[in-house]
């Protein structure tokens, strides 16, 4: 079985490299963890959360799994949600998909891909109530990113709906709900403002 020390040889060069700027650098971390931000995203690779948003270790809670999806039936998500908000006092929650995925392709084009399909079938359920506008879309890749921002726009209502989050504004804490959608083909993140929070809410046309 290969080892993979090649992970390990670029481990040593990270740590190395953030000594040699800031010998205090790991104490600090170990010492605190103080996040301003949860992040629920999906699983895919190339949509690390401290790097696209360029925040460092400590500074975002993460949670991901394929297509970003919330459901209260999810006890590893809920449980995340909870610690964060109530253990962490983290106060913005942030929703984040991205254009091209996977996950709501394959829940799209319904081919079955075994265990996940069940995973899935909250996306093929948004698919199947939006799919008068999802018609009107030509372009298949297109018809995708526009399933990819509708999800998102679902998982914020999920988020806002838990009774961890009603919990919250019952006590008053001011917990905000937002919705980022990201482009892996320019590297930028964008607001899809249908944010979410205590007293307020936003849900505007994309």
């Amino acid at each position: 079985m290969k080892s993979l020390a090649h992970i390990f040889q670029r481990n040593r060069i990270w740590a190395q490299q953030h000594l040699e700027s800031d010998l205090d650098y790991f104490k600090r971390l170990a010492s605190l963890q103080s996040p301003e931000y949860l992040w629920i995203g999906c699983a895919d690779s190339r949509v690390p959360a401290n790097v696209i948003t360029g925040l460092e270790p400590g500074e975002v809670f993460v949670h991901c799994n394929i297509a970003n999806l919330v459901s209260a039936a999810d006890m590893n998500c809920m449980a995340v949600l909870q610690f964060a908000i109530e253990h962490l006092g983290i106060r913005h929650v942030i929703v984040c998909g991205h254009y091209g995925c996977g996950g709501v392709k394959a829940a799209l084009e319904g081919v079955t891909h075994g265990f996940v399909d069940y995973w899935l079938e909250p996306i093929q359920a948004i698919a199947r109530d939006e799919a008068s506008q999802l018609r009107e879309v030509n372009c298949q890749r297109t018809r995708i990113n526009r399933l990819c921002e509708l999800n998102v726009r679902a998982q914020v209502r999920n988020v806002a709906n838990t009774p961890v989050v009603r919990q919250a504004w019952a006590r008053g804490d001011a917990v905000a709900i937002h919705s980022w959608i990201y482009d892996i083909s320019d590297g930028l993140l964008r607001d899809l403002q249908c944010d979410q929070m205590l007293g307020f809410r936003a849900d505007t046309p994309v």
